[in-house]
């Protein structure tokens, strides 16, 4: 058996639709299933939120190649195994294609014929290429308009420019010499009986005085840039396997794309973080960034540190309404293409209500599980900010509650996870009006304040840890007060503008179990309606049930379902686990959404549609979700030490585990598990729990 990474039969694939999204870092390249870039398609090699390749068309004897298969093993790698189409009246070929294609800083396809007829054949190989140097956002929203490159030919490359902004480019060369024209390499080929003809493609971008590249010539798959990369990952990331195969699967596809979709900051740094998912949220994200750290806990401690220190470095300093910059918010999303500035008023646009108080809750998770004592030091001035912002700015009117309402019309109408102009809306399907205070947005503030007055404990001050805990006590009271609709029995998703109850029973009231602001009065309640098949489909929960007027499971917020939703659910289900009915709930959802990664080749998208499984068998892809997405991929990672009932303590020495896990799974193990400088396994199955390797001086919890 070849051990070559390329023979891996893991499709891959975006949304269902019949497009190969490849991802490395900041990079990366839908196609078509042949490969190809088609010109008037979202497709195309992206770079810096950039399109710089929006054509890339091989043809064989003039006409394009036939599929077989695609093979995709990492996020950032796929061999499409083609075929010359059969001539006219026969129905075999002869001739096999293969295009070997890896995505970092560029692209770099090796291109392989071979020959298995029975005579020599006669091969003409043509590659059209095309730039348009357009923002990602441009691609996204269909008005991609007719920008367009100046092409050159120059010492046997082919050369565009950015017409408009000639620091962008790209260069395009080959190994094997071709006939270079503007737009198009040419190869006339003979390849003999039994034998293979390759020549290696190479398709640099250029930034400035800068030319990138993706993998150098000849050099080998793993000795590769995004080769040693993922290794590297691997190599320090906990090794988590389980007895059921579909999880593991999922685990090992977990691993791979988060570490395709990690960035590193570009002042010459080690910073990780990650960026929000593939095709267009390439980039670094305050909510998902920060929520997908918090989920990658059990892989390692790195990424979340990273994501806190460089969300620190942007962390709001004034007042600016175009890009809603405030001190100490923590930024909503960075741009980095042509038209980045001109979308949400700025590269860096801080609109959102959420990702200030998870920043503080990461903060003390990461404390919690073994980060560098002085690393959190150095971070706590940039929490205190952002608790800062939460009184000073996020409260807007003065009554307990972070509201938000955008500040021009650049801004994002809704800026809480569901972000879409229509994701928040009462029973009746009417729209809520602004300002609006999301339920789930004051059970993040509530797990902020103990999670800061816990890191107060630490550094002994207990007169503050006192007052954080009051204060957050105090919220718990006035949210169960104000949130609560004991007619309906689960929470308001918000209040809105007349601080009226927005009465639809969403996903968004389950996050209240996550943050522990619900009451065990109110979760027993909420359990019972989330178990309903108006919330759950069958694959995970719905976010808006089926009986709610504005439901439809075709929708982006409004009736679909999202892996990392349904996993926050599942994590706050377990955390109420003594409330009757909550554990099975958490095994049938999480059941549900394994079954749908299955379904997914392994890969959760961003969001798939909600009907019913009694209605349709598989899960139904939602067009345009993001594949790879990060708080997708990371979500099995929450399922798994939500189950395992995970809760380290490292400062002092305590690894608490109350596995729960589903009969299904078997066996799950966690193999060096690295808690600050100590390194365990845990093994569990059912309630039972093992940890080997643990030090003297720690303890195991079990009760």
């Amino acid at each position: 058996m070849s051990t070559d990474p390329l023979d891996s039969g893991e499709p891959t694939g975006f949304g269902g639709c019949g497009s190969v999204t490849l991802v490395e870092g900041g990079t990366f390249c839908l196609s078509n299933r042949l490969g190809d870039v088609e010109p008037g398609k979202p497709h195309g090699l992206f770079f810096r939120d950039a399109r710089v390749l929006s054509r890339w068309e091989l043809l064989v004897n003039g006409r394009p190649a036939e599929a077989l298969s695609v093979l995709s093993p990492e996020a950032f790698a796929a061999r499409f195994v083609l075929r010359r189409p059969p001539r006219a009246g026969q129905a075999d070929s002869t001739l096999l294609v293969v295009r070997e294609r890896i995505v970092a800083d560029g692209m770099h396809e090796l291109l392989t014929l071979e020959n298995m007829g029975r005579e020599p054949t006669a091969v003409l190989l043509e590659l059209h290429v095309d730039a348009d140097f357009i923002d990602l956002f441009a691609v996204k929203e269909g008005r991609a308009g007719h920008a367009r490159a100046d092409v050159t030919v120059a010492d046997g490359e082919l050369v565009l420019h950015d017409h408009a902004d000639r620091t962008r480019g790209i260069s395009v060369s080959t190994t094997v010499e071709a006939e270079v024209l503007p737009g198009t390499l040419i190869w006339r080929v003979i390849v003999p009986v039994g034998e293979c003809w390759q020549t290696e493609i190479i398709a640099q971008p250029t930034l400035g005085n800068q030319r990138f590249q993706a993998v150098a010539p000849g050099e080998h798959y793993g000795i590769s840039a995004p080769g040693r990369k993922i290794e590297a990952w691997r190599d320090t990331a906990t090794d988590i396997v389980a007895s059921d195969p579909v999880l593991t699967r999922v685990l090992r596809r977990t691993e791979s794309d988060l570490g395709a979709l990690q960035i590193h900051d570009e002042s010459g740094g080690a910073r990780p973080f990650v960026a929000a998912g593939a095709p267009w949220f390439m980039t670094l994200f305050g909510r998902d960034s920060l929520l997908t750290a918090w989920m990658a806990l059990p892989l390692e401690v790195d990424l979340a540190l990273g994501t806190l220190q460089q969300l620190a470095e942007l962390q709001g300093q004034e007042v600016n309404p175009l890009t809603e910059e405030e001190p100490g918010r923590i930024m909503h999303e960075m741009r980095r293409g042509p038209a980045g500035g001109q979308v949400l008023g700025g590269n860096i646009y801080y609109g959102n209500a959420d990702a200030t108080p998870l920043f503080v809750m990461l903060l003390a998770e990461c404390y919690r599980w073994g980060a560098d004592p002085e690393v959190i030091g150095h971070l706590l001035p940039a929490a205190d900010a952002a608790l800062s912002w939460i009184t000073d700015f996020g409260d807007r009117d003065g009554d307990g509650f972070v509201e938000y309402r955008r500040a021009t019309d650049r801004g994002l109408v809704n800026q809480g996870w569901k972000d879409s102009f229509d994701g928040i809306n009462y029973a009746t399907g009417h729209l809520a009006e602004a300002p609006i205070a999301l339920c789930e947005v004051q059970g993040y503030v509530h797990a902020a304040l103990v999670a800061r007055a816990e890191l107060a404990d630490a550094l002994d001050d207990p007169r503050l840890a006192q007052r954080l805990r009051d204060s957050a006590a105090q919220l718990r009271v006035k949210f169960a007060e104000q949130f609560w609709m004991p007619d309906r029995g689960w929470y308001a998703v918000a209040l809105d503008g007349g601080k009226r109850q927005v009465d639809a029973l969403t996903s968004n009231a389950a996050h209240c179990l996550w943050s522990g602001i619900a009451t065990d009065e109110h979760a027993t309640e909420l359990v019972s309606h989330m178990a309903g098949t108006e919330m759950d489909s069958g694959f995970g929960l719905r976010t808006l049930a089926s009986n709610m007027g504005a439901y439809n499971p075709m929708s982006y917020h409004c009736g679909s379902v999202w892996p990392h939703d349904t996993a926050i659910a599942v994590a706050g289900l377990l955390r109420y686990q003594h409330i009757p009915g909550a554990v099975e709930l958490a095994t049938q959802l999480a059941t549900g959404l394994l079954d749908a990664a299955a379904a997914f080749d392994g890969r959760l998208p961003e969001l798939f549609c909600g009907f019913p499984r009694a209605r349709f068998a598989t899960p139904v892809p939602y067009p345009t979700s993001c594949s790879p997405q990060a708080w997708a991929s990371a979500a099995p990672l929450l399922l798994v030490r939500a189950f395992l009932g995970l809760d380290p303590h490292a400062p002092t020495r305590t690894l608490t585990a109350r596995p729960r896990l589903p009969a299904r799974w078997g066996r799950v193990s966690l193999r060096s598990l690295r808690l600050g400088a100590t390194t365990i396994d845990v093994e569990a199955e059912g309630e039972q729990v093992i940890a080997a390797r643990l030090p003297d001086d720690w303890r195991l919890r079990t009760q």
